[in-house]
């Protein structure tokens, strides 16, 4: 069955779990009120439109501002948010988010530099709101989920810093055993075309790195990106908020913020799809500000979990039957299908991705860039 209509269900198994393990029950979720469940996911669906919206505005200044409409841009961005909400440690929306603009004529360095920037303003924000949110469970007296989050974030932050770093020096390549590997799963030709079409990719990434932030115009644009993912996380924030009001617990946006960045934080810990389970734990350990390891009895007994449960419904499965509609928007009808032999060896090639190598190659003829096609436009 295609992992598209069963990303949803799967998704939903945690729950069940939850409930069958638990004396929590839907009467308990439903507790909550419609109204605050409505906004809450009202407030998480403002979230992910923002980062739609960003996207839009990177390819506007870093590529140009007619390479597609505002709404097919952000249903792009919605549908590569589905892949990343229903794979471990949110992986593989960048890919779709890659196919979708070099589809559309963009050269692939420059979709990989766009969706690149994307990456690395959540992980700023999402870490550095994750290493205050540890510093503040410390703090107060939650010694053991502090250091957790905090251990889970440095590598994370670390990897992306000097990935920026050493771009912007020098140009990166695969390293050289990537071929052998490679050659286990594919024959060495297609795995010699992917690893130079990745490495054409990666050289164009760095070069647009190095011109980019040399760049006060660049910085200003990617300064404004991280304005809006910090407003996004905010609104996560508030999407917690407001459950929790519901039930007397009078939690501020602060420790809203603090708690969903903590649960972020452990559920790119690549065990479950989309974190599920995950999630609910951190953000959970994080309210109770835990100072060792929990016992389940601690945990399913909390007056809380049906909050937590309620949310994580609001927060993840209501948005991703939305992102859901976008990829299905994007794909059905596409030329660039699930049965199209030109599909990447990616683990994720059951996507709308196309083989890179293909659209890399200067000698394919029927590939143009975006400067390409409006030529063609002029003439």
């Amino acid at each position: 069955m295609n992992w598209r209509l069963l990303a949803i269900p799967a998704s939903i198994v945690p729950f069940l779990i939850m409930f069958i393990f638990t004396p929590v029950s839907l009467n308990d979720v439903f507790a909550v009120g419609l109204v605050p469940f409505i906004f809450s996911a009202a407030s998480v669906i403002v979230k992910i439109m923002l980062q739609a919206y960003r996207f839009k505005y990177f390819i506007q200044k870093f590529i140009s501002p007619h390479v597609s409409s505002t709404g097919k841009i952000m249903s792009a961005r919605l549908a590569g948010e589905f892949v990343t909400q229903t794979t471990p440690s949110f992986v593989g929306g960048e890919l779709v988010r890659i196919a979708w603009l070099t589809k559309k004529g963009v050269a692939p360095g420059k979709a990989t530099w766009v969706t690149t920037i994307e990456i690395i303003a959540d992980v700023f924000v999402g870490t550095v709101l994750g290493l205050i949110a540890g510093a503040v469970a410390i703090y107060n007296g939650g010694i053991f989920i502090g250091v957790i989050v905090i251990i889970v974030v440095i590598p994370t932050l670390t990897f992306w810093l000097l990935l920026v770093i050493y771009s912007a020096k020098r140009n990166l390549r695969l390293p050289s055993f990537s071929l052998k590997i490679l050659q286990k799963f594919v024959a060495r030709e297609k795995a010699e075309r992917l690893i130079n079409a990745t490495n054409n990719a990666i050289t164009d990434v760095c070069k647009m790195s190095r011109e980019n932030f040399n760049s006060r115009k660049a910085v200003k644009t990617f300064t404004v990106g991280i304005a809006i993912t910090l407003v996004a996380f905010l609104f996560q924030g508030l999407s917690f908020m407001v459950l929790a009001d519901s039930v007397g617990s009078n939690v501020g946006l602060f420790d809203s913020l603090m708690a969903t960045s903590a649960s972020t934080a452990l559920s790119t810990i690549p065990i479950t799809i989309g974190g599920s389970g995950l999630a609910e734990l951190g953000i959970w350990a994080y309210v109770s500000n835990i100072n060792a390891i929990p016992e389940f009895a601690d945990v399913i007994k909390d007056s809380q979990l049906n909050v937590i449960i309620a949310w994580r419904i609001a927060s993840y499965h209501i948005p991703l039957v939305i992102m859901w509609i976008a990829l299905m928007k994007i794909t059905v009808g596409s030329k660039v299908s699930v049965t199209n032999p030109k599909i990447s060896s990616h683990p994720f090639s059951h996507s709308v991705i196309p083989n890179l190598a293909d659209a890399s190659d200067p000698s394919n003829k029927n590939n143009k860039t975006h400067d390409e096609v409006s030529e063609d436009n002029k003439r």
